[in-house]
């Protein structure tokens, strides 16, 4: 299983954003939308044994964990706005402690980074934090199945954020020199994992 872990800062978390202004009026749910086309969608096809975890931590109501799990995953197209009304309908739902499901694939419940790093590390799940100073990805040793992968928004990850990574036991890897965009790390990701395991 590939789980890719998103924290957004800004992204909205009520349902009440407008799908023709997710850079704006959502607090740039299009960067989210972007992730999870690109976790999840193969030319033709979906990737089932694909997780998306998004953090969301804008205003006014944050502290909620949108989850979309390639396996169960229905009426998702491979554009922005059908992802982004997807993550909208799960934001109408009452979040709890416990996730309560939106729409086929897409659960909703309370949380924040700390809960999923608590929750992977019981479940023996690797942490593998991307970063441009971490262990080249093509060189590594570091197993890449069972991983979660963790990456920030256009903000970046905060250095309270990084000490909850580092202190949970994650491994730094980096796709390359240069700071690339999420959804263009995961497509880098998709790539060197396919390669080690079809070829």
């Amino acid at each position: 299983m590939r789980h890719f872990l998103i924290i957004a800062h800004k992204a909205l978390t009520t349902g009440d954003f407008s799908l023709n202004d997710m850079p704006g009026s959502a607090g740039r749910m299009d960067i989210l939308c972007r992730c999870i086309n690109t976790s999840l969608f193969l030319s033709h096809d979906m990737r089932r044994d694909v997780q998306v975890h998004l953090v969301l931590l804008g205003d006014p109501d944050p502290g909620k964990i949108v989850r979309f799990d390639g396996e169960t995953l229905r009426y998702l197209s491979p554009d922005e706005r059908s992802s982004g009304s997807l993550i909208k309908k799960a934001l109408q739902k009452t979040a709890g402690d416990m996730e309560v499901r939106s729409t086929p694939g897409v659960f909703i419940r309370r949380g924040g980074l700390d809960t999923l790093l608590s929750e992977f590390k019981k479940h023996g799940v690797n942490l593998i934090y991307l970063r441009e100073d971490g262990d080249d990805i093509r060189t590594t040793d570091e197993p890449l199945d069972n991983v979660v992968f963790i990456l920030g928004d256009h903000v970046g990850v905060t250095d309270e954020e990084e000490e909850l990574i580092t202190a949970a036991g994650a491994k730094l890897l980096s796709v390359g020199p240069l700071s690339l965009h999420s959804d263009h790390c995961i497509t880098v990701l998709h790539n060197e994992i396919d390669r080690r395991t079809y070829t």
